[in-house]
């Protein structure tokens, strides 16, 4: 049992909160809207008025917020994270943010006599749920066998790829990857269903197909029907694109279907879909080819 510090309760944070208490250990919790820890208080979870308090009741702080200045946001000031974090105290941070930023933190948790590890995940709320989620670890080795048994609470899948901010090179590198199954699958659909076969079986046939990843398989159907939350909506998945095509740029890696995925994302924020699901790319490659959906209007 370890006690512990979560700071960012959305979809995935809260649910890696709920893995933890089933764990057996103490979880000290912050998020900006309390009303959406309230499950997790009945779970068991002792809540914080700021992340200052989260870190000064914990001995190790998870933080998982939506980007570079969301982290900012939790981690400075006199409510801040690193207001609280003296020696021997661990951060580790799940956001996905520039490297750049993240190695900046470390050095800043560092002179505090603290330590830091970024660890992004790979896969959705229902891998989480169902103990399939795979954590990358960027920091130093010592820290990271510190937390690795934590980590491994969260998902089974844990790997050290390097020094901190390198996780986070290789959640870019992910990432951009659904973005662009996402656009050719959508493609495959709607050039399936203008030829005359059925939405719903043109989905069916590609998620049990040699193309269907794990992604796809959970995320293709939202083609048919947008989920009522959405697990990872078009803002965010965006902001991972633009963070690959800076990453590109800085190595001298030419990004083509980044690029091109990145504009349909562009699209939809134009259309008004900005807060849906990812998937809907499909919505908008439809829109293009004259092809109504439920999103559509």
């Amino acid at each position: 049992m370890a006690n512990l510090g979560f700071v960012g309760l959305g979809v995935m944070g809260g649910n890696m909160v709920a893995r933890l208490l089933e764990k057996g250990h103490v979880v000290t919790g912050y998020n900006r809207t309390r009303a959406k820890a309230q499950w997790l208080i009945d779970k068991g979870m002792r809540w914080a008025d700021s992340p200052r308090a989260v870190c000064a009741a914990s001995d190790v702080t998870f933080s998982m917020v939506t980007n570079s200045a969301a982290l900012k946001a939790i981690t400075e000031g006199p409510d801040g994270i690193l207001s609280a974090l003296g020696a021997g105290k661990l951060l580790i941070d799940m956001s996905t943010v520039s490297p750049e930023v993240s190695r900046a933190l470390a050095e800043k948790v560092r002179s505090q006599g603290g330590d830091m590890v970024d660890a992004p995940v790979s896969g959705s709320v229902v891998t989480l749920q169902q103990g399939k989620l795979s954590v990358m670890v960027g920091g130093r080795p010592e820290t990271f066998e510190k937390v690795k048994a934590l980590l491994g609470d969260i998902g089974p899948k844990v790997t050290y790829v390097g020094g901190n901010g390198i996780a986070l090179s290789m959640k870019i590198a992910i990432n951009l990857s659904l973005a662009v199954q996402m656009l050719a699958f959508s493609e495959g659909v709607l050039l399936a269903e203008k030829s005359g076969i059925a939405r719903e079986v043109a989905v069916d046939v590609l998620t049990h197909s040699a193309v269907a990843s794990p992604m796809i398989q959970y995320r293709g159907p939202f083609v048919l029907q947008q989920p009522e939350e959405a697990w990872f909506d078009v803002n965010m998945m965006q902001k991972d694109l633009m963070l690959a095509m800076d990453l590109g740029r800085a190595l001298d890696v030419p990004l083509p279907t980044t690029a091109l995925s990145n504009e349909f994302l562009t699209a939809a924020r134009g259309m008004g879909w900005e807060k849906l699901d990812f998937a809907v790319v499909f919505d908008v490659l439809a829109r293009m080819s004259g092809v109504k959906t439920g999103v559509a209007k």
